[in-house]
């Protein structure tokens, strides 16, 4: 059925719960604030439309037939249902939606989920936060399983999101203390080769860019082991183990200065790694901008300043992006 077919509208309806509350095509009048001869009109027209009368005039204060009683009954909560909805939509206007589902990758956890949390309460009736990969998370948005993403991929070639830069951090040598710093591409493919290299998953973009690294220095280097989650890379370099990771990544995996690790700066053709808040445009009024001058705020404030603490040497390549 369209539209144009159904027998009232939501001004009808209104029209008709006045005069069901205050007894009397009058008393709807002085309620509403119009003239008693439009209410009778509205209601006359709305009994033609449904083909049946919804009041006996006959008895006073008026009386719903039958019809009028099955009305009355769904009238009432789909006009309750229509003002959530525009409380919802103004909410979402200025900045506040009943619902958001969250992707986050699994490097930013730590650094980001207590400033999500304070942030989200007041301005979220129910968040729920998915932790893992950014291509999974990138998939779920564009199918509308998710409507919000905080990863390494700015998704470029699709439309319609919206796209807000987070912070950007360099790629880095994770190696066993005692380990000197590769100067050139041939130091680097011996290290690879002497140490077990300990990969991302490929299933990842951290572990693609890395993958793709190699391949322009044109190091060669066997697949041995791979895991999902920074702590995993982390826990198998502390067995032995080298790897290409990031500041982020191993603020996430509980890195210290003592954990008997190294990181040494990449010796040919430094990369970075960016982090973006990506969101269906439009979709969530001011929340996106808000979420972002508040993240980017607390990154400068709270976690720059520890990354600073654990990487000095890597401080002038770590910064929040505008």
């Amino acid at each position: 059925m369209a539209l144009s077919d159904l027998p009232f509208d939501l001004s009808s309806l209104n029209v008709f719960l006045a005069v069901c509350e205050n007894g009397s095509m009058a008393g709807a009048a002085r309620a509403l604030q119009v003239t008693q001869p439009a209410i009778s009109q509205t209601i006359s027209e709305l009994e033609t439309r449904l083909g049946t009368k919804l009041f006996d005039r006959s008895v006073r204060p008026l009386a719903l037939t039958a019809t009028g009683t099955v009305l009355r009954q769904h009238a009432a909560g789909l006009l309750a249902e229509m003002r959530h909805i525009a409380v919802g939509i103004q909410e979402m206007k200025l900045g506040r939606v009943p619902q958001l589902r969250l992707g986050v990758v699994d490097s930013l956890s730590r650094a980001l989920s207590p400033h999500l949390s304070a942030f989200m309460y007041e301005r979220v009736g129910r968040l729920v936060v998915h932790a893992g990969l950014t291509e999974t998370h990138a998939a779920a948005l564009l199918t509308r399983q998710i409507d919000l993403v905080i990863g390494v991929d700015e998704m470029e070639d699709v439309a319609g999101l919206e796209r807000w830069p987070l912070i950007e951090e360099p790629y880095l040598l994770l190696c066993p203390h005692d380990t000197p710093a590769p100067q050139n591409t041939e130091d680097l493919r011996k290290l690879m080769l002497s140490h077990p290299f300990v990969r991302f998953s490929q299933r990842s973009r951290t572990g693609t860019e890395v993958e793709r690294y190699l391949r322009r220095l044109r190091v060669e280097v066997p697949f041995q082991q791979e895991y999902d989650l920074p702590f995993g890379v982390f826990a198998a370099c502390q067995a032995g183990g080298i790897a290409i990771t990031t500041p982020l990544c191993l603020y996430e995996a509980g890195f210290t200065p003592k954990c008997g690790m190294v990181c040494h700066p990449l010796p040919v053709g430094s990369f970075h790694r960016h982090l973006t808040l990506v969101v269906r445009r439009r979709e969530f009024g001011r929340l996106p901008l808000d979420l972002t001058l508040y993240l980017r705020e607390r990154l400068n404030t709270g976690v720059l300043a520890d990354l600073a603490t654990l990487f000095p040497d890597f401080v002038d390549h770590m910064r929040v992006l505008s």
